[in-house]
């Protein structure tokens, strides 16, 4: 028997956390509800959940909050929230703190669910990604790691997904709407400025290896050259 993938849902709203839980229970997911960012982190180190869905706005903790304390401890671990907020920065600001998705209510119950499916499949096969040499760099899927000569830094989980695809069409340029859609969910104007955001700071990150580029191919996407 497959073993029940644990999701800790943090949700203010008693009536849509309800709804969200009970949906998510019928596909088989054990579902743990905290009402605040308090209770959420609570049971986050008492659970030891696979995947967290965050609302953002919360009383006692907010979701951006909770999701940097647990980002200093666990690297890894999807996370999703849920916001009523639209504004580019708001979205740039929950990938840069280390979200992997993001969903704008309101929402359906089935797009909450596929994303949630993509987001566990993704992390299943990181774990059997080798790692990787960049010109004068090693990139670690597993750990999110970038070395130069002894210097590591620490790549978030968009960010380490966004290089992986780009060294996986080394040469190549990555369609820019197919990217958006497989990482960030949607190939709308506020994830391609996020994807923006990303790349510039990717360029930063391998700028010691002058033979590196990440190259920008108007109208069509990126290209990783080296």
């Amino acid at each position: 028997m497959a073993e029940t993938i644990k999701i800790l849902l943090a949700e203010d709203e008693p009536s849509l956390g309800q709804i969200i839980k009970e949906s998510l229970e019928t596909r088989n997911y054990e579902v743990y509800l905290a009402k605040n960012g308090e209770e959420a982190y609570d049971l986050y180190k008492s659970k030891s959940p696979k995947l967290l869905v965050l609302d953002v706005m919360m009383p006692k903790k907010d979701g951006f909050t909770l999701a940097k304390e647990i980002r200093q401890e666990d690297n890894t671990i999807p996370i999703i929230f849920l916001t009523a907020k639209s504004q580019t920065q708001d979205v740039v600001e929950g990938f840069t703190i280390g979200g992997n998705d993001y969903l704008k209510k309101p929402f359906s119950m089935e797009e909450l669910i596929v994303r949630i499916n993509n987001l566990l499949h993704r992390s299943t096969l990181q774990k059997n990604v080798e790692i990787i040499t960049i010109g004068n760099y090693t990139f670690d899927f597993t750990k999110q790691t970038l070395t130069y000569q002894k210097e590591i830094q620490q790549l978030t989980h968009r960010e380490a997904h966004l290089l992986f695809h780009l060294v996986k069409n080394k040469n190549q340029v990555l369609d820019r709407s197919m990217i958006l859609k497989k990482l960030w969910g949607d190939d709308d104007f506020f994830n391609g400025r996020s994807m923006d955001v990303f790349i510039s700071k990717l360029r930063k990150k391998l700028k010691q290896d002058a033979t590196i580029q990440i190259i920008n191919v108007r109208g069509y996407g990126y290209k990783l050259a080296y």
